[in-house]
């Protein structure tokens, strides 16, 4: 096994350790040549002073013995046949430390000598001429050797300076790093232990003052998205168990008929056993095709939008619906939106199915514009829906005992998918108040009045005949075929008779 990668926070370290110490390298390089420069002028400027205290002396001829010296300075005067005429007290009774001469037309020339005559250690010799009646004299000046660095003080002045520099700016980003990254790794190893078992887990949310905003931020949208995914998880679970439910029922149903009926087939009333079978069909396949359905809108599947007159197409749709209820119309006309026809239809449909369960009398269908609202709305005058059960009717599987009380063949699925509908279109669909009755509102984007509008075409007879992928058997065939093989004839006896209908098993 290969050698573990060092983790961000030692790799950031690192390097900002290595980037501090080679920029206090080239700082302190920096400084330290500066420090030796100033040295070195330093000496100069004391060579140039005991040059301006000895030079005036020579021709007076007023020289001491012993010359006048600061510290670490070394004065000589050698005249011009190269006998010493004056040094300072280092080098009394002493040659001349030095026997270079500045040449040409320079005034002076410097020298390191190790050691000069007389001396100890390096020394910058610096050799001064001085014109005379006799000759060219010297004055020799003799200083310290200035190293490039200046000093042993400046080195260790450097060298403090950045270890500590190095180490207060790598131990900040290093607990930096740290206050940044540690609950970020907590998050990692929470969100790691949380499994679908148990989503009610949350990762831990840092304090204002242990960590940056933004990982606060980060955490608290983990743990939305958390709760998101929970309250997904558990819808999906109570749907899959809904849907498990209301399938196995029919199919329950559908078999002990047919069990009965092959256990005692002389008593058997086949065209009953075949009717009751095929609404036990019918009810099933309502409910794969509203499954089916949600499944795409849940998936996003893209919609067909065209311009739309919303009257016509409602005007249209209860043309050719049958009625069991009166009908009331207000549709105002040019009243556009660009939607999917036959799903809006589809909405439509699946309220006047709920509405034609609930109402007394009475349905009033209408279609209005407000305030750049295209608005469509169903109200019956039946007992309508309480408040608190408002948004609970739009659940899947969800029916309300008045529903079930006088259909009991709906599915559960209508309104959800009818809502799923307007949501896709970018509107919203809501039960809202009324004086009597259950009032459905649908609101979508208003395109604005316009000629251009298409008419609305009829709507298909049933939309799972356009959803089926061509050349796969439905389950209505495949059961149709099964019963057609245990009542053989007295199938074709109920052929003409039964005409099983969708619209009970709306919610």
């Amino acid at each position: 096994m290969g050698r573990q990668r060092p983790s961000f926070r030692t790799r950031r370290t690192i390097a900002t350790g290595v980037l501090m110490v080679l920029m206090c390298l080239g700082l302190s390089l920096l400084f330290l040549m500066y420090v030796g420069g100033k040295e070195g002028d330093k000496a100069l400027q004391q060579g140039l002073s005991a040059w301006n205290n000895v030079e005036p002396l020579i021709p007076q001829g007023r020289l001491p013995s012993e010359l006048p010296h600061a510290e670490d300075e070394v004065v000589q005067v050698v005249d011009a046949h190269d006998k010493v005429v004056a040094s300072s007290s280092q080098l009394a009774g002493q040659p001349a430390m030095a026997t270079f001469h500045s040449t040409g037309d320079k005034l002076s020339t410097t020298r390191v000598l190790c050691p000069p005559a007389g001396l100890e250690g390096c020394r910058t010799v610096t050799s001064i001429n001085v014109y005379q009646p006799d000759g060219i004299w010297s004055i020799y000046v003799a200083t310290p050797t200035v190293p490039w660095y200046g000093n042993t003080t400046a080195v260790l002045l450097a060298i403090g300076t950045s270890l500590l520099v190095t180490t207060a700016v790598t131990a900040w980003v290093f607990r930096d790093i740290t206050k940044a990254v540690k609950p970020v790794a907590a998050i990692q190893r929470q969100l790691a232990d949380i499994t679908a078992a148990q989503l009610e887990r949350r990762v831990p949310v840092p304090g204002t003052y242990d960590t940056y905003e933004e990982v606060t931020v980060l955490a608290e949208t983990v743990n939305g998205t958390l709760d998101r995914l929970e309250g997904a998880y558990e819808r999906l679970r109570r749907f899959t168990s809904d849907a498990s439910h209301d399938l196995r029922s029919p199919i329950t149903a559908m078999r002990l008929q047919l069990d009965e009926a092959l256990t005692y087939p002389d008593d058997a009333d086949w065209p009953t056993v075949a009717t009751t079978v095929l609404t036990g069909v019918d009810r099933l396949h309502a409910i794969v095709t509203d499954l089916l359905a949600l499944a795409r809108l849940d998936a996003g599947a893209p919609l067909s939008g065209e311009p739309t007159d919303l009257g016509r197409l409602a005007g249209d749709e209860l043309d050719q619906r049958p009625h069991r209820t009166k009908i009331v119309r207000r549709l105002q006309p040019g009243v556009c939106v660009d939607c999917d026809r036959l799903r809006i239809s589809r909405v439509l449909v699946n309220l006047l199915d709920n509405a034609e369960r609930h109402a007394a009398s009475q349905i009033t269908v209408t279609v209005r514009a407000e305030e750049g609202t295209a608005v469509l709305e169903v109200l019956d005058d039946g007992a309508g829906i309480a408040v608190e059960d408002r948004e609970r009717v739009f659940e899947r599987f969800t029916r309300l005992e008045a529903g079930r009380d006088r259909d009991a063949g709906g599915t559960g699925l209508g309104l959800a998918i009818a809502r799923e509908i307007a949501n896709a279109h970018g509107g919203t669909l809501a039960v809202e108040d009324s004086d009597r009755g259950a009032r459905f509102v649908l609101r979508l984007p208003h395109r604005g009045s316009t000629s251009a509008a298409a008419p609305a075409r009829p709507r298909q007879a049933a939309d799972d005949t356009a959803e089926r992928p061509a050349g796969r058997p439905t389950l209505v065939g495949r059961l149709g075929r099964a019963t057609a093989i245990v009542i053989r004839d007295p199938r074709r006896a109920m052929a003409g008779g039964t005409s099983p209908g969708r619209r009970g098993a709306r919610s």
